[in-house]
């Protein structure tokens, strides 16, 4: 057993790896709808005419990359909750977000069937990016976790600026929700004759404009609050890197409404929704104080089981106390 363990090192990469196929899936995806090969490959999970491989022309191919990429990831989904079980030391939440990747890339690849069954319905392609966020989220907050110890850790703001971050955020799912909208009534429906939400595009791209607006709103508050209260310098870096990131994806949004929604633009657009998702989790997540495990790896084997579950429970004792016990 003690060859098959992994140490925490070894896991952080293994993650990493995992979090950018998830962007590279999520790119992908957008590839084939935006480029019109939504039916590709008509058949699932064969491409066309009971053979695996595509013919030889963009759109089968296009469609084909996409499907290849999402057998690597969930390979790469499987090898990272193997890691987990047999890292030392163990850490529960890392095996439960490890299998939540396993759980949502096959719930991805069943909605994926279902999306060229259906004919690349728009609700049902709206499900399935919304998934894909979904294992983005999960992907992104097991890299942080994996990069300290265990514990939820000890806040370093106030509440009213954990209210405002959780606000935040919820706002920002909503805004998702709204640009799959956008696309849903827009002219990207993935292939010919593929229906679209019965909404006008302006109507849809007003309410997720607001929506992004508001959510920029509630970050500017926020910043104040944690300048107000001397929040740590590297707390407030970081709400000015996502109001960064978000005002470059609004400036991407707006020039891609204005020019007629060019497929390359909203492209650029879709990969910067999971860059945003990626920092604002990045916020929330350092709002909180952790424990170094990757910095005491070296002082112990990482098949030492024993100590590696006694300096877990220390670590998540010194967690606790503190700044009267609150987390983030």
């Amino acid at each position: 057993m003690s060859r098959l363990a992994v140490g925490p090192t070894r896991f952080l990469v293994l993650a990493r790896i995992t979090a950018v196929l998830v962007v590279a899936n999520v790119a992908t995806g957008a590839a084939v709808r935006l480029s019109g090969s939504g039916l590709g490959c008509p058949d699932w999970p064969t491409c066309a005419h009971q053979r695996i491989t595509p013919p030889l022309s963009l759109h089968p191919m296009i469609e084909f990359g996409n499907r290849m990429v999402v057998v690597v990831l969930v390979v790469a989904c499987g090898a990272t909750l193997g890691a987990a079980l047999v890292r030392r030391p163990r850490r529960r939440d890392l095996t439960w977000l490890a299998g939540g990747l396993v759980a949502g890339v096959v719930a991805e690849a069943v909605v994926g069937a279902i999306v060229v069954t259906s004919k690349l319905n728009p609700y049902v392609v709206a499900g399935h990016f919304m998934l894909g966020m979904v294992v983005l989220a999960d992907a992104v907050l097991l890299v942080l976790r994996a990069d300290h110890g265990p514990g939820r850790g000890t806040a370093l703001v106030d509440r009213r600026a954990l209210v405002l971050a959780r606000v935040f955020l919820v706002v920002v799912v909503a805004a998702l929700v709204a640009g799959t909208g956008v696309t849903g009534s827009g002219p990207h429906a993935g292939g010919p004759g593929a229906k679209r939400i019965p909404m006008a595009l302006v109507t849809m791209a007003r309410i997720h404009a607001e929506t992004v607006l508001t959510g920029g709103v509630i970050l500017l508050a926020l910043l104040y609050v944690l300048w107000r209260t001397d929040a740590p310098a590297k707390v407030q870096d970081r709400g000015r890197i996502v109001l960064a990131v978000m005002a470059a994806q609004g400036v991407i949004g707006y020039t891609q409404y204005f020019t007629h929604l060019p497929a390359v633009l909203v492209g650029v657009h879709v990969v910067g929704a999971t860059v945003v998702v990626s920092a604002v989790l990045w916020l929330h997540h350092g709002l909180a104080a952790h424990t170094a495990e990757l910095a005491t790896e070296a002082k112990g084997t990482p098949g030492d089981t024993g100590r590696g579950r006694a300096a877990e429970s220390g670590a998540t004792v010194g967690v606790t106390h503190g700044a009267g016990g609150a987390t983030a």
